[in-house]
C-alpha cells in the first residue's frame, strides 16, 4: 500500500455493517483500523471477514481511548457504527443505551474538535443514524439516543465547521445478521424447516412495514457521503416497503416451503412495547446528491440470506467470505 494511502477508523467493525464497510474501504485503497469491544467474544467467528483490518479493542464510551486512537491512527475518515443495536432490548437498559448511542457520540465529536485544534487534521465523521428516530417508534430508548447523536452531529457541523454527517439508515440486511434480529430469525427458520430440522417459528406482529435493503449497498452510500464537497445528512433506503408477512412468504418460498403459515406461531410476547406500523422513506435527495441506487431488491436480499442459511446447515460452515454477496 502506498505510504500516502488514506486511513479510515471504523468503530464496531466486527458487526454486519462494519464488515461490509471495511471490505469496501480496503477495495478503495484505504488502510482500515477497526474497533471491537473487549467482551465481544461472540464476534470472534467473524474474524474470517476482517482480513486486512487492523483490529483494536475499544469501548465507545471511553473518550480518552478515542483521543488516543485519533493521535495514533491519524485517520482521514471516522465511521461510527458501534452501538447498542437492539430496539426491543433498549427498553430494559435505557441508561446504557443513552450513554452508548447518544452521550458517547457527543463526547467523540468534542474530542474530534480538540484533535483538529491541536493537529490541524480535518477528519471527516460519519454517524450511523436510524429510521427509528422518527414516527411512533421514536419513543424507544434506542430511538431517543440515536436522535441525540444525530442532533449532536448536526450541531458540530453547523456551529463548529466539522465535516460531520448522519445517514438515516433504514433496515438493511445480509447473511451476517445475528439470529436475534427478526429477519435472520426468519431466514434461518425457513432453512431449518425446509431441511426437516425444525417444526415452527414464533413471531410477533406480522403487519409492520419496513424498507429493507442490502447492507452491501448501504455501505456504498456511507463512503459516498464522506466524499461530498459539503457534508449533508441523508436518508439511505430503497424507497420500497414490505411487511414482515411478505418477508416470511419470500423466505419460505426461497427455501422451497409452499405453506409457511402452517409453521408460524404468533406470540404476543414478541410484540415490542412501541413499534411504528410503517417506516417508509423518501430517497430522492440521496439519489440526486450521491448518485446512489440500490443494486439488490428486497426479494434478492431475502433469497440470498436463505440460500446462505441452507448452505450453513448443509455444510456446518457458519462463516465464510463466500457468503457475503449473491452468486
Amino acid at each position: 500500500m502506498s505510504p500516502a494511502a488514506r486511513t479510515a477508523l471504523v468503530t464496531g467493525v466486527a458487526g454486519q455493517d462494519g464488515i461490509y464497510l471495511a471490505r469496501r474501504l480496503i477495495g478503495l485503497g484505504f488502510r482500515v483500523v477497526g474497533t471491537e469491544r473487549q467482551a465481544a467474544t461472540a464476534e470472534q467467528d467473524l474474524a474470517v471477514y476482517l482480513d486486512g483490518v487492523d483490529l483494536v479493542q475499544h469501548d465507545l464510551r471511553d473518550d480518552t481511548g478515542f483521543r488516543r486512537l485519533l493521535e495514533e491512527c491519524r485517520p482521514d475518515w471516522v465511521f461510527n457504527l458501534a452501538a447498542f443495536s437492539s430496539v426491543g432490548a433498549s427498553w430494559d437498559q435505557p441508561d446504557l443505551v443513552d450513554d452508548v448511542n447518544g452521550a458517547a457520540v457527543e463526547r467523540m465529536l468534542d474530542v474530534m474538535l480538540d484533535h483538529r485544534a491541536r493537529t490541524g487534521d480535518d477528519v471527516r465523521f460519519f454517524q450511523a443514524g436510524s429510521a427509528e428516530e422518527h414516527g411512533s417508534a421514536a419513543d424507544s430508548p434506542y430511538a431517543k439516543a440515536k436522535a441525540r447523536a444525530h442532533a449532536a452531529t448536526t450541531q458540530h457541523r453547523e456551529e463548529h465547521g466539522l465535516f460531520a454527517c448522519t445517514a438515516v439508515l433504514h433496515n438493511h440486511e445480509s447473511p451476517l445478521r445475528p439470529q436475534r434480529f427478526v429477519t435472520r430469525k426468519i431466514t434461518r427458520a425457513a432453512a431449518e424447516i425446509a431441511l426437516g430440522k425444525r417444526e415452527s417459528v414464533s413471531l410477533g406482529n406480522l403487519e409492520v412495514s419496513r424498507d429493507w435493503g442490502a447492507a452491501s449497498d448501504y455501505v456504498a452510500a456511507m463512503t459516498r457521503m464522506l466524499e461530498l464537497d459539503t457534508a449533508a445528512d441523508l436518508v439511505v433506503a430503497t424507497g420500497v416497503t414490505h411487511t414482515l408477512r411478505d418477508l416470511v412468504e419470500t423466505a419460505f418460498s426461497a427455501a422451497g416451503v409452499t405453506d409457511p403459515w402452517s409453521y408460524v406461531v404468533q406470540d404476543q410476547a414478541l410484540v415490542r412495547p412501541a413499534d411504528a406500523p410503517t417506516l417508509d422513506a423518501d430517497t430522492s435527495e440521496t439519489r440526486q446528491v450521491l448518485g446512489w441506487e440500490p443494486t439488490l431488491t428486497f426479494e434478492q436480499v431475502v433469497e440470498h440470506m436463505v440460500a446462505v442459511d441452507l448452505e450453513r446447515l448443509r455444510t456446518g460452515v457458519e462463516e465464510s467470505t463466500d457468503y457475503l454477496y449473491p452468486h
